[in-house]
């Protein structure tokens, strides 16, 4: 079993920074694949970012140039650092970690960007 406690969401406005923490209950070393994704009200859950075991990282198209996934092994957590955010970006933001092909998620911290 494997939990994960996201932190650093909240109120922001537009072209301002958030960094969002996702704190592992064990070793992300050994993990497949940690990823944050995103849920706005009324859409699916979307992937955002990705960070392999061999710390490459991936994006979606519309975050890139102003989202990075970064991972601190010696503290187990995974982070989000968001630059340049657009309202667009308004969501819950979950924190997911794929370990020996089993998926686990935390609960989740909320994203809202507003002037």
């Amino acid at each position: 079993q494997v939990q994960l406690v996201e932190s650093g969401g909240g109120l922001v406005q537009p072209g301002g920074s958030l960094r969002l923490s996702c704190a592992a209950s064990r070793s992300i070393v050994s993990a497949d694949v940690m990823a944050w994704y995103r849920q706005a009200p009324g859409k699916q859950r979307e992937l955002v970012a990705v960070i392999t075991s061999s710390v490459m990282t991936n994006y979606r198209d519309s975050v890139k140039g102003r989202f990075t996934i970064s991972r601190d092994s010696a503290k187990n957590t995974v982070y989000l650092q968001m630059n340049s955010l657009k309202p667009d970006d308004t969501a819950t933001y979950f924190c997911n970690m794929v370990f020996r092909a089993v998926g686990y998620w935390g609960q989740g911290t909320q994203v809202t960007v507003s002037s």
